[in-house]
């Protein structure tokens, strides 16, 4: 049984356009709810991305986001090998797979993270903390060679800190940025989730010296309030081209 994006109908897809009319739900707050508990259920039940998701058969409403960057700037081919890090509970997963052909055999997706997923067909899994050492080896030998697209939906737990939250997305986007540039093939893609204001100089100059093109994004998808946004490399220029280009 398949478990890719589905349109209404049954028909295999993952276009971004909207099926249905959302109707407001008001959530009557209760005994020992907190006030932001009544009000994070009440923005999900009147997110229509999140009605969306449900209506596909989509893990999450988080797989509109990638659909929107890829129709953007044409990402993911059919065929390609692609390493999903921060992969649970599987929307972006959903959409690799589908955008690659995995489950016709065309492509391949390893989906990495720290929690438990559910299997998913076209889909290969690795429960693991990719902040350890030695699980980029793991990872690696997992794909079992090159990869055409790394894409990190990775983040740690937020502090309400902003100076804290901002390193800590940092630190994922500069592990992800790493195993990306070893594993990567030539014109390889890099996507990773940054938040406002967008990458630190340093990692940014690292993009441009590995990348054709570094930009940043936020898809209609990630909520209005949201810090979030997306750093998008693309043109991979090879781990010996990089090099080359430092000690000249």
């Amino acid at each position: 049984m398949s478990n890719g994006p589905k349109r209404p109908g049954g028909k295999s897809g993952s276009g971004t356009g909207m099926t249905g009319r959302l109707l407001h739900t008001k959530v009557k707050s209760a005994r020992g709810r907190k006030t932001s508990s009544t009000n994070w259920l009440q923005r999900q039940l009147n997110d229509p991305y999140v009605a969306e998701a449900r209506t596909r058969g989509l893990r999450s409403r988080a797989a509109f986001k990638l659909m929107q960057l890829d129709e953007r700037y044409k990402l993911l081919k059919s065929g390609d090998s692609v390493v999903d890090l921060g992969a649970a509970p599987g929307g972006w997963t959903q959409v690799a797979v589908d955008r690659v052909g995995a489950e016709k055999g065309k492509g391949q997706v390893l989906a990495v993270d720290i929690l438990e997923m559910e299997p998913m067909s076209g889909a290969q899994i690795m429960q693991l903390d990719f902040t350890e050492e030695g699980a980029d080896d793991k990872v690696k030998a997992a794909l079992g060679g090159p990869a055409n697209a790394v894409i990190s939906d990775m983040a740690a737990p937020t502090t309400g800190h902003k100076q804290t939250d901002h390193l800590r997305i940092v630190f994922m986007c500069e592990l992800a940025l790493a195993f990306a540039i070893d594993v990567l093939a030539p014109d390889g893609v890099f996507i990773a989730k940054v938040l406002k204001g967008g990458t630190e100089n340093d990692l940014l100059e690292q993009m441009k010296k590995n990348f054709t093109h570094v930009r940043h994004a936020k898809p209609e998808a990630s909520r209005a309030d949201s810090r979030e946004a997306y750093v998008i490399a693309t043109g991979f220029r090879g781990k010996n081209d990089a090099e080359e280009d430092e000690t000249a």
